[in-house]
């Protein structure tokens, strides 16, 4: 294991300079909205805060942070390892989700370190752990490359938490002996149909409507992510402002539209995409990462706490996530949406404190 810090050559920053200022823009139609991808006149906003955003000190801010890479399974491994003033803390993973990076966490390490020894992996093909060398990258292989990771920390019992990707992850993980507990935001096989739904229930209408908003209105970038990872990646790596509004759709369309992501967190975001050309690598997930998103995972008596934000992209139902799931607690959160540690930090250090019990 070696320290990391980011240092971007100054020849990459240029270059993306370029390319923002001799950006080739489509035509616009009178009246597009969202539904027809980020907008115009909001990408170009974007765009020109892009061309100004100092990445220097975005450098300097996230390498305050404790970096280190290794090599696991023939793939280097980036990861943040915030270690507490407390020698016996619990040690806990925190794993992020696609399309963000393990610097979505950046807010909630502070105060989560005071109780917690933080190991914050970047998933392989996402980040600075750059992109996979081969194929063949699946939720199993990445969760053993995580306990591999923890064993060689010196963690030999542990809790987890982590949303969309990372929830996925996560429950695999938790199928280990040697992690405690898991903390999901998302159970994907924890839904309902309109044929299986309980209507009178307000969660569990509220599940039918977004899964159908979901599937006929949002569900492009899957079609694209798990048919066509390579087109994504050819068209992702040669445009920032093509990775830019990829990565600015899922996080206006799925966040609490009275919160959001904050525009440096969707910059730095953008950037690390940019310079690590991750975008391929990221998206193969959709294809060749689980091919069961939604079908039901094997039973797990691990205990398992859920945090349902309610303006996140799908809504988990309790009693599904029970018929394989050891729930030990189920919380409704207040506000926030599929990026909560982005959007509401200082809820989402709570919830994981109660949840494991600090």
């Amino acid at each position: 294991m070696k320290p990391f810090d980011i240092s971007i050559p100054q020849h990459e920053l240029d270059d993306l300079h370029r390319r923002l200022d001799q950006t080739r823009w489509p035509d616009s139609p009178r009246g597009a909205g969202w539904a027809q991808g980020t907008p115009s006149d909001h990408l170009r906003g974007l765009v020109r805060r892009w061309r100004d955003f100092d990445w220097r000190e975005q450098e300097r801010r996230l390498n305050k942070i404790p970096q280190f890479i290794t090599e696991i399974d023939g793939t280097r491994v980036h990861f943040l390892h915030v270690r507490s003033p407390k020698p016996d803390a619990e040690p806990l993973l925190l794993t992020h989700g696609w399309p963000s990076t393990c610097f979505a966490f950046q807010d909630v390490l502070e105060p989560l370190s005071r109780d917690f020894h933080l190991v914050v992996p970047s998933v392989p093909g996402f980040g600075f752990s750059g992109p996979t060398p081969e194929l063949g990258w699946t939720i199993p292989r990445v969760a053993d490359v995580f306990a591999e990771l923890m064993r060689r920390l010196g963690y030999d019992r542990y809790v987890a938490h982590g949303y969309d990707f990372g929830a996925k992850l996560t429950r695999q993980l938790g199928m280990r002996d040697e992690v405690r507990a898991i903390h999901v935001n998302q159970i994907f096989s924890a839904t309902v149909t309109a044929e299986t739904a309980d209507m009178e229930v307000e969660a569990e209408r509220r599940c039918v409507e977004k899964a159908y908003k979901y599937e006929f209105e949002q569900f492009g970038y899957v079609s694209m992510q798990s048919t066509r990872p390579q087109s994504v990646a050819y068209a992702l790596t040669d445009s920032p402002v093509a990775q830019l509004e990829w990565i600015e759709w899922a996080f206006h369309t799925w966040s609490d539209p009275g919160i959001g992501v904050p525009v440096d967190a969707l910059l730095t975001t953008a950037s690390i995409f940019w310079f690590t050309r991750t975008a391929g690598s990221s998206a193969r997930y959709y294809q060749e990462g689980d091919e069961t998103w939604g079908e039901l995972e094997p039973d797990s008596d691990t205990p398992t706490s859920v945090a349902v934000y309610p303006h996140d992209v799908g809504v988990p139902i309790r009693r599904m996530a029970e018929r394989n799931h050891d729930i030990v607690r189920w919380t409704e959160m207040p506000r926030g949406g599929h990026f909560a540690p982005m959007e509401v930090p200082e809820l989402v250090v709570a919830e994981l404190r109660e949840s494991f019990g600090v």
